[in-house]
């Protein structure tokens, strides 16, 4: 592709992610990825010290980047489940994302992304329309500072097992939120596809009208080897499912479903992690290198 990427994506990666806090700290991350011009855009989540959070505020209005908020590690942290059957669970859950969104806000980010809680079988229906409910509550509420609000598609049954996905489901209930709140939309994970048994094809043709953000990353579904479910290692880890065909692929199929919109470009994020004894600089560097040959091999 002779074009730039960032003709028609603002780039962008997973603070948390990509230099997890326990072993790296905050605040020169966040200065290193902010300071790095490969990058249009950062995700970043909760920052419970106020000092830090003053200072992150400060940063990220210098930077000119989008910002991105993640209310997932949150839910995920909280034992939250923002479609829980339990009706008092399923508030705490939506009060959660509410205050996300004003923290969201005070970061300078446009939005806030989560995901949905665990379901079972017998009652999954039941947790569709409680999972409804939670979200039009929040889309409602970010509407009125202008905010949008993104799901993130998970896998169903191998590690987070989320009530949403798969694609069909989740299709299907972004068509019911949207018929409510414009402000919604889902994203969608290149390191979610092989959990969910999905291609990048089918899945980007099945969420096309309701795709408002993007991940690119890895799996390991391969059970017994290590890394196995949602654990996002480097592009080319052993026994995973992702590196640069899959990422080709995943190009070469949003360029076809037309998402290669240079006057309203979709962030696309790095969602990769470090595995035991590896280094954040180098799985970073890995991840923009893939990159850079899946797309110098796209067709323009």
């Amino acid at each position: 592709m002779r074009d730039s990427i960032h003709k028609y994506f603002r780039m962008g990666t997973i603070l948390w992610m990509s230099y997890p806090p326990a072993q790296y700290g905050f605040t020169e991350p966040l200065k290193k990825i902010l300071s790095d011009d490969y990058f249009d855009a950062i995700e970043v989540k909760s920052v419970e010290n106020e000092t830090q959070r003053t200072e992150a505020k400060a940063l990220l209005a210098q930077s000119h980047m989008t910002v991105c908020f993640g209310a997932q590690p949150g839910l995920l942290s909280r034992g939250l489940n923002p479609n829980s059957l339990v009706e008092e669970e399923r508030k705490e859950a939506e009060a959660f994302l509410c205050a996300s969104i004003d923290e969201a806000e005070y970061l300078g980010a446009e939005g806030i992304a989560f995901l949905s809680g665990a379901w079972e079988e017998g009652t999954r229906e039941q947790a569709f329309e409680q999972l409804k409910k939670t979200t039009l509550a929040v889309c409602r509420y970010g509407a009125s500072k202008n905010m949008t609000v993104n799901l993130e598609v998970f896998d169903y049954d191998m590690d987070k097992k989320a009530l949403i996905g798969p694609a069909p489901y989740a299709a299907r209930f972004a068509s019911e939120i949207r018929c409510f709140c414009r402000n919604f939309g889902l994203l969608a994970d290149l390191s979610h596809f092989p959990t969910t048994y999905e291609t990048s094809r089918f899945v980007i043709q099945t969420l096309r009208p309701y795709i408002t953000h993007l991940h690119i990353g890895n799996a390991v579904v391969k059970e017994g080897c290590d890394g196995y479910g949602d654990k996002h290692p480097r592009f080319g880890y052993p026994g995973s499912a992702n590196d640069t065909p899959e990422l080709l692929d995943f190009f070469q199929v949003l360029k076809e479903e037309g998402f290669f919109r240079k006057d309203d470009p979709l962030v696309l994020s790095f969602e990769v992690t470090l595995r035991p004894g590896e280094d954040g600089d180098l799985i970073l560097a890995n991840t923009k290198r893939v990159i850079n040959r899946a797309w110098a091999l796209l067709e323009d």
